[in-house]
């Protein structure tokens, strides 16, 4: 049978929403066994395709085969019969369900108590998950409470959820835009072990390295249309980001030397507690001048989003003060300190950065609606709210659609960041935080944002960058800091680290190999 080698045939699918088409007249052939990435920028359509496939969606056009055979796929449970499962970017778990209960919820083993009343065997159901984990090398503890688990975890519990199910086509959707770069490298040898066991792996994905990494071809998606089907390792990186954005991309940014003023930004003795009430940012000293972008380098997990919860005034400070022009604004409410000139792009954009239920013209305006350009006597210039987000929709290519009416979780996640950054970049802060401000987000997309950051400098203002990309902070900063253990443990002008300095200090170990304690900065 023609294309009997191939486990997934898409062809000329097409899917329109109101006011744009998401996939238009796009044909997919994936191979039995092999690691296929789409790859394409925010809003070029993957997820969408791929929500097709797993039944999420149905297409206006186009059919959809399965091992040779037609079908139509009008649910997740009928995709999930088929064998086809899906790791969501954000996602679908219940909080405070143990990791057992979640993996089996919907397809439960049962017995009979007395021989009569159906009873969930959760002994089972926790062993034989224990026994999925470990044949694939997902370590999870099937008693733990997905709310008490870190992102990782919560993610081999998706893959496992698909196993449980004895899926054989797993889609991954951005499965690395919410882990470490170490955590990355853990998941990539997971996908290799799935191949390896026979599953036809897709992933969705914009970072170009990760599919040189793993992936045998590469289709690449923009603005809906399919432009091409690329072997991997005969194409460089350089030829996929010129394919996905249509345009040239450069991997380096461009800037003048810093002319940094005043100082904007004091941080003096500064200690912040976590959930947990333990100290996680430990008595951190630093300043930021005037056109200067002040980058904190380090793993993940020390201190970096408490500390810059404080300084935001989400998180209250234990001890320490944070001033902002010479003003002491410890104490302050996070509107003062939005109207005394600070701007912050959170790391978590679903839960702090945004409210995921109002339109994206609400969300574009949330933080100054109630200034005189956008109400008149409290009330609402709703002519006002429009404008302001369709110049901000075009200035920061920000996909949605239905524009300014669009709900924001109806949006995808590179979407959703690119409406946090322009929202704050716009306020023309004296300070501006950015805390993984590309995370998510295509390299297209990334090029613009480093040199919006760059720009911001250059306007003036006092930026600090909180990054775990080792390359955006060297790229970026004209100062660094390292951040270790909740303290920071090396200060110094960017050119006179190098990339392997930077990374000893990150993992606590100075550059002559001893421990750092902290207490280094100069």
């Amino acid at each position: 049978m023609e294309g009997s080698e191939y486990i997934v045939e898409m062809k000329h699918i097409t899917k329109r929403f109101p006011r744009i088409v998401a996939n238009n007249d796009v044909s997919l052939s994936i191979k039995k066994g092999e690691i296929y990435a789409l790859l394409g920028e925010n809003g070029a359509g993957k997820s969408t395709i791929m929500s097709v496939l797993f039944g999420m969606y149905e297409p206006d056009e186009g059919e959809i085969y399965i091992r040779g055979e037609k079908v139509n796929i009008t649910s997740p449970r009928q995709a999930t019969k088929l064998g086809i499962g899906m790791v969501h970017q954000h996602f679908k778990l219940v909080s405070n369900y143990t990791v057992a209960e979640n993996i089996i919820l919907g397809s439960e083993p049962q017995n009979k108590l007395c021989g009569i009343i159906p009873h969930v065997d959760i002994k089972k159901a926790n062993a034989d998950i224990a026994a999925l984990s470990e044949q694939y090398g997902l370590k999870v503890d099937p008693t733990s409470v997905i709310s008490e688990v870190n992102v990782s975890t919560q993610q081999r519990v998706e893959i496992l959820k698909m196993l449980y199910r004895d899926a054989e086509i797993l889609i991954f959707d951005e499965p690395t835009a919410v882990l470490t770069p170490q955590e990355i490298e853990y998941l990539l040898e997971i996908i290799r072990g799935l191949r390896a066991n026979g599953k036809t792996v897709i992933i969705i994905t914009h970072k170009l390295e990760e599919i040189k990494a793993i992936a045998d071809r590469c289709a690449i998606l923009n603005h809906g249309r399919l432009i091409d089907v690329k072997d991997v390792k005969e194409t460089s990186t350089s030829e996929m980001a010129r394919l996905m954005v249509g345009r040239e991309v450069s991997f380096t940014v461009d800037k003048t030397e810093a002319q940094p003023g005043g100082t904007v930004l004091k941080v003096e003795n500064l200690t912040v507690c976590n959930e947990l009430g333990l100290e996680a940012v430990k008595d951190v000293s630093f300043e930021i001048r005037s056109g200067e972008i002040f980058a904190l380098a380090g793993v993940s997990g020390n201190g970096q989003n408490e500390l810059a919860d404080a300084i935001a005034g989400i998180k209250p400070v234990k001890k320490g003060r944070v001033l902002l022009n010479s003003r002491d604004i410890t104490g302050m409410t996070i509107r003062e300190r939005i109207e005394d000139g600070m701007a912050y792009i959170p790391e978590d954009r679903q839960k702090v950065g945004l409210v995921m239920g109002y339109s994206l013209k609400d969300n574009l305006a949330i933080k100054n609606y109630y200034n005189a350009r956008f109400s008149n006597h409290k009330i609402i210039k709703e002519e006002a709210f429009e404008e302001h987000g369709d110049r901000l929709i075009n200035a920061y290519d920000i996909r949605s659609s239905e524009g300014n009416k669009t709900i924001v979780r109806a949006m995808s996640g590179g979407n959703q960041q690119k409406a946090m950054i322009a929202r704050e970049i716009d306020m023309n802060g004296k300070l501006i935080i950015f805390m993984q401000p590309t995370r998510g987000l295509d390299v297209g997309a990334i090029s613009n944002v480093h040199k919006s950051i760059i720009a911001e400098r250059d306007r003036g203002a006092a930026v600090l960058l909180i990054s775990l990309e080792l390359d955006e902070v060297m790229n970026c900063a004209d100062t660094i800091g390292v951040i270790f253990d909740g303290r920071i443990n090396k200060i110094a002008k960017a050119s006179e680290l190098s990339v392997n300095e930077v990374g000893e200090y990150m993992m606590g170990v100075s550059a002559t190999g001893v421990s750092a304690k902290g207490g280094d900065a100069e």
